[in-house]
């Protein structure tokens, strides 16, 4: 089942938040510091409550959360050089690392496409980190192309 979460979810949230922590850490500990979180409760019980954020759960028949989707609604309003298009932005994808392979995150995706077009959005976005080729080869599949490339240089 996929659903909104709400705040029953946040231990199975938390915990896929760390798995995603650990992925980005192992690929870049230069920038990523672990076992860490990205929100902690207090600040996800906000995000829960904020129709700008919505967060989406892929759960079983015992109500666990094996996925989530964390969201962000943007639009350019009155911009001098941006056209006035809603997007939404998939601000962290997560798959039970146990339970890769099952195609939950297509599912996932597929649902949060479904409710992008439902609201008007224009276009999804995303940023994918280059130590991460699996998730790279995932949005790949989910038929997502680059947009953009971010570049760096360390000194």
């Amino acid at each position: 089942m996929i659903r909104r979460a709400e705040n029953k979810d946040i231990p199975g949230i938390m915990k896929l938040l760390l798995q995603v922590n650990m992925v980005h850490h192992l690929g870049r500990p230069d920038l990523f510091k672990g076992p860490a979180t990205k929100y902690n409760e207090e600040e996800l019980s906000a995000l829960l409550r904020d129709d700008r954020t919505p967060i989406f759960v892929y759960t079983d028949d015992q109500d666990r959360v094996l996925a989530h989707c964390f969201c962000v609604l943007k639009q350019f309003e009155h911009s001098d050089l941006m056209t006035d298009i809603k997007t939404l932005y998939i601000d962290d994808l997560c798959v039970e690392e146990t339970c890769r392979g099952q195609h939950i995150g297509q599912a996932v995706y597929a649902f949060v496409k479904d409710y992008a077009a439902a609201i008007g959005c224009y276009n999804i976005t995303l940023n994918v980190w280059t130590l991460n080729p699996a998730a790279l080869k995932f949005y790949e599949k989910c038929g997502l192309v680059p947009q953009k490339i971010g570049m760096e240089t360390i000194l």
